[in-house]
């Protein structure tokens, strides 16, 4: 297949491109810096401008592009860059599809289990409402900016993804000095559920929801044994062999972060992949040690 990827410079497409590679497919990138080959193909998202000639032809689409959610303090202009980092592009993208003459059958795009909001141990599926903080806004209009693509017939799929196991970024690669140094520990009570996939994993369901022609909607894109923050802690500790006693001092974080998105760290989602499982997905690494242990053992660059 031809294969449109977005986000191929993020975590989770950096790790996607070599492994659509691999498997014999081409990649097309969504890029908005200058192309730097023919497979590139250039767009603008704040600007709405994109180069639909060059996505003519393309049989699947992969959509992960969007400012980082935790990575800065949530200022107003922050939070509206946020959404408007996630709807602009999707809905720029969506509607480009659907006006082609010869229309991808597939979108694969990006959401997340913030979809849900804070609901405790709740156990929560694909079926589950969605919540209503900030990150649950997002997700919902994220997912609404596809409408397009879905009326034109393309079969859509949002991936309410967990947090992603990965050495090299994202949340694990922003634990791993301070959990080195042995200042790791529970955020807050510890007792809020952490749902989470294995860099591996997320790879593995993105290219079987390609080749699953009866999956659309949402997908939640997580393990199946979610996690409190107590057992993510000492999972971690134990595997980089360093104690994890002191909790999290909060004060320090909310300075760096803001109090709303550390609240939003103290609390989570309990989610459960039923499409994938149900889909006959067979996860890698299901269980958190062995997902770090094969994390912490792969190539930094990897």
């Amino acid at each position: 297949m031809d294969v449109l990827v977005t986000g191929s410079h993020g975590l989770i497409g950096s790790a996607l491109l070599p492994r659509l590679r691999a498997a014999g497919h081409r990649v097309v990138r969504l890029v908005r810096d200058a192309p730097e080959g023919s497979d590139d193909v250039r767009w603008e998202p704040a600007a709405g401008t994109i180069d639909a000639a060059g996505l003519e032809g393309v049989d699947a689409v992969v959509h992960l592009a969007g400012a980082g959610i935790g990575d800065k303090k949530w200022t107003p202009a922050r939070k509206q860059l946020i959404l408007a980092s996630r709807t602009q592009g999707t809905g720029l993208l969506a509607r480009t599809l659907a006006g082609l003459d010869r229309p991808p059958s597939v979108l694969l795009s990006g959401s997340a289990v913030g979809y849900y909001g804070n609901r405790g141990a709740e156990e929560l599926t694909e079926e589950s409402a969605p919540g209503d903080d900030f990150p649950a806004q997002v997700c919902q209009a994220w997912e609404a900016a596809t409408a397009p693509a879905e009326a034109a017939g393309i079969r859509v799929v949002h991936l309410r993804t967990g947090i992603v196991m990965a050495r090299q970024g994202g949340v694990l690669g922003r634990l791993l000095l301070p959990f080195r140094l042995g200042l790791g520990g529970r955020i807050g009570s510890g007792e809020q559920y952490t749902s989470w996939v294995a860099i591996d994993d997320h790879i593995g369901a993105l290219l079987h929801l390609l080749a699953s022609e009866s999956i659309r909607g949402p997908v939640n894109v997580c393990s199946p044994n979610p996690v409190t923050n107590a057992e993510f802690t000492r999972a971690l500790g134990a595997a980089l062999h360093r104690p994890t006693v002191l909790p999290t001092p909060l004060l320090p974080l909310k300075l760096v972060y803001g109090s709303e998105l550390v609240q939003v760290l103290t609390e989570g989602q309990r989610v459960l992949p039923r499409v994938l499982e149900a889909s006959g997905y067979e996860f890698a690494h299901a269980q958190l040690d062995d997902a770090l242990r094969a994390v912490l053992a792969a190539p930094a660059a990897a």
